[in-house]
Formats: structure tokens, C-alpha cells, sequence
């Protein structure tokens, strides 16, 4: 997952103005909300969810590989 900085949005904003943040995730697929100038939280479509979804005996190693392999991109963007 890449970054798109045109995704991110203050949490005072995405409070205000919530239909703004369904419009970026329509748009883009996702929304990064800012807490502090510092990405807090992430909003997805619900079907995306659904696809990220775990089997009940995959382990926490295995699931944190498996996501850093996926976002590496999106983590290194973070990390500047």
C-alpha cells in the first residue's frame, strides 16, 4: 500500500466533515486520519476488511511478516 498524500486528513477535519473522508476511501480506497500531524488511523472499505480477515491459527509473527511484506512502502513512507 502506498501513500497517497491527497488520502490524509486531521481528525478535527475528518470530524467536521465525515463525508469527506467516505469520498477519499470511494475515491482512493483509503484514508489516512491524522492525529497530531501523525497517522492514527486508517478507514477502508468494508469489503476490503473482509479481505484482510485472518485464519483463526495464523500466529503474530507470521501476520506481522505477512503486513510489513504487503506495506512495506507505506512503512517506509511513515518511517521519514
Amino acid at each position: 500500500m502506498t501513500i497517497n498524500t491527497n488520502t490524509l486528513i486531521s481528525i478535527t477535519e475528518a470530524n467536521q466533515n465525515f463525508s469527506k473522508v467516505t469520498r477519499l476511501v470511494d475515491e482512493n480506497g483509503a484514508a489516512v486520519i491524522l492525529k497530531n500531524d501523525v497517522p492514527r488511523y486508517l478507514v477502508i472499505e468494508f469489503c476490503q476488511a473482509e479481505s484482510e480477515q485472518l485464519s483463526p491459527d495464523e500466529d503474530v509473527m507470521a501476520i506481522s511478516k505477512r503486513l510489513i511484506e504487503k506495506n512495506r512502502q507505506a512503512y517506509e513512507v511513515l518511517a521519514k
